[in-house]
């Protein structure tokens, strides 16, 4: 393993029963670098996730932590730690006591262990001995970071540490995860919000179905050639939505009025020929106040990377129903078969009972013969 990677994952390989979670993952994670993991719901994060915390084991596939191969039955090489779904915390504790009792699990002294310097780095000092039952989401999320570091790790998992988190909270969680990259840690972690992982990953992974659909740094993400809508407001609506309307490489959105604003222009365009129409408005004398992408790069990059288009996935959401029907027509003979074959074994047990009435009427017509011949003699 290159010594300068956390983590090497090839050919990663997990299911659960019939379903496919992860479906040969690789992945590249360097010492230093917060690297993002990003996907729709169900495309296996969670699950590599677990993997790197060595919470399960792979199918198939290689994988090594901090220099150390893990196999069937996961070595901790020490130095790995976070949490995935949500830090497992005892409400009934304060948040002083539940860090307390994680060090004393670990074999460390409580009193040794750093808890109040971790507690601060999250900004939980001031709540550090109230009981987390009454904790909000955020104030969890930020006691599960805290109980990460008391390990110092030299690897960090979280998944959706942003989950929750007001402005103070994000602030506090982003400087800890900055400052702990700057000092050699990896951090890998998951997130649903595309402005967290802008503004804390160097690198990202994207996941669908199971499968890695882009690996490697944001910016080469980001300036793929995607045509964006951007917003733009300026001196002269009027005036600038014509020369828009006639610049090469723009499209006026439809009506945007009621919803952006009469003096709001909303274009699609490559950058270059966003370039190009700013300048025109420049020199045509009318001033631009404000231009932003409706959505971000980034976000734009994920949404291409992982929503199927949608004619295809009405085609097959038809094709489905459309099997469906097909799947219980085809039944129905069956059906029909089995109710026939139900009458047939219905009727052949109203014959055997008739055989077995038979010889007792037999037998009363022997005996009555008897007696008359008897009252004749």
């Amino acid at each position: 393993m290159d010594s300068h990677l956390a983590i090497r994952a090839r050919g990663i390989t997990k299911c659960f029963g019939e379903v496919v979670a992860l479906d040969g993952v690789d992945l590249d994670v360097a010492r230093g670098r917060i690297h993002g993991l990003a996907g729709p719901n169900g495309a296996g994060k969670t699950t590599l996730l677990g993997l790197l915390l060595g919470l399960a084991v792979a199918d198939s596939g290689r994988l090594e932590i901090l220099g150390t191969p893990t196999g069937r039955a996961f070595e901790d090489p020490g130095g790995v730690s976070g949490f995935v779904d949500a830090p497992g915390l005892y409400p009934s504790l304060t948040a002083r006591q539940n860090l307390a009792a994680l060090a004393a699990l670990r074999g460390d002294d409580p009193r040794s262990a750093g808890i109040d310097d971790a507690l601060e780095q999250v900004g939980l000092t001031d709540v550090a001995d109230d009981r987390t039952r009454g904790f909000s989401l955020g104030m969890r999320q930020r006691l599960g970071l805290a109980a990460a570091l008391l390990a110092k790790p030299r690897l960090l998992v979280l998944d959706e540490p942003a989950n929750g988190l007001d402005p103070a909270g994000k602030r506090h969680v982003h400087g800890v995860l900055t400052r702990l990259a700057g000092e050699g840690t990896a951090v890998v972690l998951s997130s649903h919000r595309m402005d967290d992982l802008e503004a804390l990953c160097s690198e990202v992974t994207i996941l669908a179905t199971g499968r890695v659909v882009f690996s490697g740094p944001l910016g080469e993400l980001a300036a793929g050639n995607r045509e964006l809508a951007y917003r733009l407001i300026t001196s002269d609506p009027a005036r600038a939505r014509r020369l828009a309307a006639a610049a090469p490489g723009i499209r006026l959105a439809g009506d945007t009025a009621g919803r952006q604003g009469g003096d709001v222009l909303v274009v699609h365009a490559l950058v270059p020929a966003l370039d190009a129409l700013v300048a025109g408005l420049v020199h045509a004398g009318i001033a631009l106040r404000e231009l932003a992408p409706l959505v971000s790069p980034l976000e734009a990059a994920f949404l291409a990377l992982t929503e199927p288009p949608a004619a295809t996935a009405t085609g097959s959401r038809q094709t489905d129903v459309r099997q469906q029907h097909t799947d219980a027509r085809r039944r129905q003979p069956d059906v029909r078969r089995q109710q026939t074959d139900v009458r047939r074994q219905s009727a052949d047990t109203a014959r055997q009972q008739s055989d077995v009435r038979q010889p007792s009427t037999d037998t009363r017509r022997q005996r009555t013969d008897a007696r008359q011949q008897e009252a004749g003699k």
